[in-house]
């Protein structure tokens, strides 16, 4: 049997019509966008027109766009790089439990380097305490870190009041991980000074990134050398790259509401079942993104649980992809302050890829498994 792949918000399969943008382009303008000969000059052509095709998109400017690896680059950039370009105005920096391993392993790593973390509290609904926020900002705290989406819940952060709060401090800085965001809610990068996203979450490549940097802020570049499309991002500019990168978000702005249509029908009818099981705990909010839904099995382990949906042919994630594994999901944690329901938790992550067939034949699996466990 064909394996039913649920796992979404960690890779989507590259769209078709990205792949060609991709091989078209790689074919054609191979050279080094750097040099300054012709076939340089065409390389660079096509990576500023993609930059402007995804500045476009955004609604932002070209210039703030700074292409990366991917996006636990981009928020590694982000982090340090704003932590070390203020170390003189403050060391202090605030951030939620919600955050990817490449956020929260920066933010370890700078409070080695003598930087003070503050770890805002979550409410019951995933979201941000904006009243916790608010006694937590101090005039020399220099970044707050959060991400639109939850990777594990789904859960949809208040961007604009966030913003509203921080930058009442003048030296602080917004940082926005818009991963599970971008492709697939509409996202004002307007209220944020920087925000990371990579395009193999909604249909594009691995091995490519965004850094959005608002004009103005200033970063310390983790890679040093030559200026490239931006000083603050070295190497080779990759064309094919920026193209199947504009393309793919182009597809899924303009496929958006007929996209979104279909994972919010699989999400209720996946809801409506475990909603009818008795051992099964949903974990991601009522306003959560329907493209994420976490679960709880009581008496079943996380990875217990994934491996037995693997064994079964089912695909799921405990957790993010990046994490851990055997701990608890520490956004499950901050929610539910229930460490053997966070010890259970489990993933699924659905597309307008996925069928009615699959969420039956998956269900059934499930059901198999719980009468069995």
């Amino acid at each position: 049997m064909h394996p039913i792949y649920l796992d979404y918000a960690a890779d989507t399969p590259p769209d078709e019509r990205v792949l060609s943008v991709y091989t078209e382009t790689a074919g054609a303008y191979f050279a080094n966008p750097n040099s300054v000969h012709q076939c340089g000059i065409s390389a660079k052509g096509i990576v500023s027109q993609s930059l402007s095709q995804i500045a476009d998109l955004l609604h932002i400017g070209s210039d703030e766009i700074i292409l990366t690896s991917g996006a636990s680059e981009a928020n590694n950039l982000a982090v340090k790089g704003i932590a070390f370009a203020n170390r003189r105005r403050g060391k202090h920096i605030i951030s939620t439990f919600l955050e990817h391993s490449s956020v929260s392993g920066a933010l370890t790593f700078l409070q080695e380097q003598g930087w003070e973390i503050d770890l805002v509290n979550i409410l019951p609904d995933g979201t941000v305490d904006l009243g916790h926020l608010k006694s937590l900002l101090r005039q020399d705290t220099v970044l707050c870190a959060v991400c639109a989406v939850n990777s594990e819940l789904g859960t949809v952060q208040p961007v604009q009041e966030i913003a509203e709060i921080v930058h009442e401090y003048p030296n602080c800085r917004l940082h926005l991980d818009a991963t599970q965001a971008i492709g697939k809610i509409p996202v004002d990068l307007s209220y944020a000074d920087t925000a990371s996203f990579a395009p193999h979450k909604f249909y594009g490549l691995k091995g490519c990134g965004v850094l959005y940097k608002k004009k103005g802020i200033v970063l310390e570049p983790l890679i040093h050398g030559g200026a490239s499309t931006t000083i603050y991002r070295s190497g080779t500019p990759d064309a094919p790259a920026a193209a199947a990168l504009a393309a793919a978000l182009q597809y899924a702005v303009s496929e958006y509401d007929a996209r979104l249509q279909t994972v919010h029908a699989r999400n209720q009818m996946l809801r409506s079942f475990c909603a009818q099981q008795a051992r099964i705990r949903i974990n991601s909010p009522e306003h959560a993104v329907p493209h994420i839904l976490n679960l709880s099995v009581s008496g079943i382990k996380g990875e217990e649980m994934r491996q037995l949906l693997d064994e079964k042919g089912v695909c799921v994630s405990v957790k993010s992809a990046c994490s851990v594994p055997n701990t608890p999901s520490r956004a499950v944690m901050a929610i539910s302050h229930d460490r053997k329901n966070a010890l259970s938790s489990w993933r699924i992550s659905l597309s307008h890829l996925t069928t009615v067939q699959e969420i039956e034949q998956f269900t059934d699996i499930l059901c198999q498994i719980i009468s069995e466990g």
